[in-house]
C-alpha cells in the first residue's frame, strides 16, 4: 500500500493537475514600448539623462513607466539582481575577512590599543590580502582553522 501511494504520489508530483502559466513577468512590457516610458524619455533634458533612458529602454516597465528589476531566476535578468547581488556578497566578505584579519595580526600585548589607533600598513596590507576572501574562506574550512572546538565556546547555564 505505501508503494501504490508513493508511486501515485509521485505521478501527481510528475504530471502535475493544473497546467503551467505561461505568461508575461507580472504584466511588464519593454519600457521602449512603454508610452509612459517614451513621456518620461522625452522630457529628459541632459546628455547624462537621455543615455540613461536609452539604456533603460531595454529593461521591463510597469504601467507608470518606471523599469523594473526582475528577480525570478532566468538568466536573461541576471544584470538585474543576480550580477550586483553577487558583486555585493563579495564586498561585503572583503570588509568583513580585513577586519578579520586584522584582528587576528594585532593579537596579544598592546592589542586594544592597536584596535582604538589603526595602524594603517597593517590594515593596508590586510584589506588587500583579503580580496582573495573566497580562496582563503575555503582553505580555512576544509583544514579546520576556522572553526572553534566545542570545548571553546561557552553556552549558557540555562
Amino acid at each position: 500500500m505505501k508503494r501504490l501511494f508513493a508511486a501515485l504520489l509521485s505521478a501527481v508530483l510528475l504530471f502535475g493537475f493544473a497546467p503551467a502559466a505561461h505568461a508575461d513577468v507580472a504584466g511588464l512590457t519593454f519600457c521602449a514600448d512603454s508610452p509612459r516610458f517614451q513621456e518620461r524619455a522625452a522630457a529628459a533634458a541632459t546628455e547624462q539623462a537621455k543615455a540613461r533612458f536609452t539604456m533603460y529602454s531595454q529593461a521591463s516597465c510597469g504601467e507608470d513607466g518606471l523599469p523594473r528589476l526582475i528577480v525570478d531566476g532566468r538568466f536573461s535578468h541576471a544584470g538585474d539582481f543576480l550580477i550586483p547581488g553577487l558583486l555585493f556578497l563579495y564586498m561585503a566578505g572583503w570588509i568583513g575577512w580585513a577586519g578579520r584579519s586584522y584582528m587576528m595580526a594585532i593579537r596579544g600585548k598592546g592589542s586594544q590599543m592597536k584596535e582604538i589607533q589603526i595602524d594603517p600598513g597593517l590594515a593596508l596590507s590586510c584589506a588587500l590580502g583579503a580580496a582573495k576572501w573566497p580562496v582563503d574562506a575555503v582553505g580555512e574550512m576544509r583544514s579546520g582553522a576556522m572553526f572553534a572546538d566545542d570545548s571553546r565556546i561557552t553556552v549558557s547555564p540555562r
